[in-house]
């Protein structure tokens, strides 16, 4: 749905002097772009020239498009799981290597279309290795390695990413219900408030002791807000309740009130632990004598 441009200069906009929270926050570039659509549609030409052929040129033809748009699948969901590895501080490296497998299929596809050109094996072999190189280039190949994990219980870390897989899974049905409304403010103050729910993903993926004591605004605090929403985008876009909106409002500030003094608090938590650290390690090398020249 189409949304009218809004500004702190534009009619129903904040005021000049209003602080407008960041709707990119938090955001990246997402690297599955028009480069990937352009995979799906470079093969299709493949089904003219398929019919114009005899039944094995035929056969190579539509096995080479079907091998290539499945190239071109894995590429998309490959780029997609590096958004989110790229998107955390403290990440596993994808299970399955998309993007490696892309580039392979990649390169068989176009070597079977090679075949339908032309005999022997020598244009297959040249279009295949050029096909594959050239997606390597292009797109890269998946993280190899975790990020952030020396230390950290992976048990525990486990629990985190399922935890903020859960928490995520909210965030977007909140955005999926927005997409309802027309109105570039109050969608920009739930994207503001996501990026204060991400700060405190972040905050315990980076020490997954914190998840137990933030639970509950992973769990029952997201479920309440997504829940809230959607009752707020049904009633919204039959009538226009502005009580309605003005209601909705406040419940965001006091989420991102809230979501925002957890953080705080759990990072002074861990300053805490840190210090605690500090000191007992000073004790011990007084006791043993330790002094800096």
């Amino acid at each position: 749905m189409a949304q009218r441009f809004g500004g702190k200069h534009s009619p129903g906009g904040p005021s000049g002097n209003a602080a407008k929270p960041n709707a990119f926050a938090g955001k990246r570039r997402s690297k599955a772009g028009s480069r990937v659509n352009f995979l799906f549609l470079a093969p299709l030409p493949l089904i003219i020239t398929a019919f114009w052929s005899e039944p094995v040129g035929m056969a190579l033809d539509l096995v080479a498009l079907a091998t290539l748009l499945l190239a071109a699948w894995l590429t998309r969901e490959g780029l997609e799981a590096e958004d989110a590895y790229l998107g955390r501080r403290v990440a596993r490296r994808p299970a399955f290597p998309r993007k490696i497998f892309g580039s392979a299929l990649t390169g068989i596809g176009m070597a079977l279309a090679g075949f339908t050109i032309g005999e022997g094996f020598v244009n297959p072999l040249i279009f295949g290795l050029l096909g594959a190189g050239l997606h390597a280039f292009s797109f890269g190949l998946d993280p190899m390695s975790d990020k952030g994990m020396e230390g950290i219980d992976t048990f525990q870390q486990d629990r985190v990413a399922r935890a903020i897989d859960e928490a995520e899974s909210q965030l977007k049905a909140m955005s999926d219900a927005m997409l309802r409304v027309a109105d570039r403010p109050l969608t920009d103050r739930v994207n503001g408030f996501q990026a204060t729910a991400r700060e405190m993903f972040r905050t315990i993926e980076d020490d997954p002791r914190d998840l137990t004591a933030a639970r509950k605004f992973l769990s029952v605090y997201l479920v309440g807000a997504k829940d809230a929403t959607v009752k707020f985008v049904d009633l919204y876009t039959r009538n226009g309740d502005q009580q309605a909106r003005a209601d909705y409002e406040a419940l965001l500030d006091d989420l991102e009130q809230n979501f925002a003094a957890r953080t705080e608090k759990l990072l002074l938590d861990d300053r805490s632990d840190l210090d605690i650290e500090i000191e007992v390690l000073r004790d011990r090398l007084q006791r043993e004598g330790v002094r800096a020249e």
